[in-house]
């Protein structure tokens, strides 16, 4: 006998059910030795508002992945959804992109290559500049507003870049190494950083990084992938209280899970 759900509880399952669903998922690309097994029986689920890091050794395929949860690069198998829907196609609505170059147009200013995907939506120019004031706000660079990316260090650019992912407002921003080309102090605190939008925002982020360092201090989760075919193999939740701090980099548990992700990506590679 079917049961209809309180509001409450309908509410409560509505909450529970997963962003980001990909099932069965993998890739072939042809080459000139022939097909190339890029990715295999990828599933993964992402919670909303959560803080998810995907790791795994060079070339095992975690910006293709990243590049097919945002709909621009179609798996060759399996399905992906977002928000209960298909990600076949780009859709700013549901899913922002944040690359590992921060890639600002160099004749515009901070707030016009914030606008700028605002610009191609015909989105009036009053509130374009509103919410890319917003975003800037938000990343700390109020007052940067007028500058043109040659005036702007490489922190600022990559802050500049996470504002423009979500100037749209996306349900989820999938974020590709932003931080690999910034040396250690800087991404420390652009970790630190992005830490407190995510927070603000509560936006569901999907994040890859090669630095096991990076990954678990930044993560709910952390999954990790093996080399290719690139596959998931093993999902290491991260117990650290929130709040995240510097000094939990030294604790115990946070070195365990350290070892734990670098021993299995070492295993994967052999």
């Amino acid at each position: 006998m079917s049961q209809t759900l309180a509001p409450d509880a309908a509410a409560a399952a509505a909450d529970a059910a997963p962003i980001v669903s990909v099932t069965g998922l993998g890739h072939v690309y042809p080459s000139r030795e022939g097909p190339v097994h890029a990715l295999a029986d990828i599933s993964l689920e992402v919670g909303q508002g959560k803080f998810v890091v995907i790791v795994g050794p060079s070339g095992c395929g975690k910006s293709s992945l990243l590049m097919m949860l945002a709909g621009l690069r179609h798996q060759s198998e399996g399905a992906i959804l977002c928000d209960g829907r298909p990600m076949s196609d780009p859709d700013p609505d549901r899913v922002g992109v944040v690359f590992q170059e921060a890639n600002l147009f160099p004749w515009l200013t901070a707030i016009e290559n914030v606008a700028f995907p605002l610009a191609l939506r015909k989105v009036p120019r009053a509130e374009r500049q509103a919410r890319a004031a917003a975003m800037l706000e938000l990343v700390g660079l109020a007052d940067a507003r007028g500058r043109y990316p040659h005036e702007l260090s490489g922190g600022m650019k990559q802050r500049v870049s996470i504002a423009r992912g979500l100037v749209q407002n996306p349900k989820v921003l999938l974020m590709d190494e932003p931080f690999a080309a910034l040396d250690e102090q800087t991404r420390m605190a652009m970790g630190e950083e992005l830490l407190r939008i995510w927070s603000e925002t509560g936006k569901t982020v999907v994040f890859v990084t090669h630095s096991l360092t990076e990954a678990v201090y930044l993560a709910d989760e952390v999954l990790v992938m093996s080399a290719r075919p690139g596959r998931i193999i093993d999902r290491v939740a991260v117990p650290l209280p929130r709040p995240r701090t510097y000094a939990m980099m030294a604790s115990p548990v946070f070195g365990a899970l350290r070892e734990r992700i670098w021993q299995q990506i070492r295993a994967s590679a052999r």
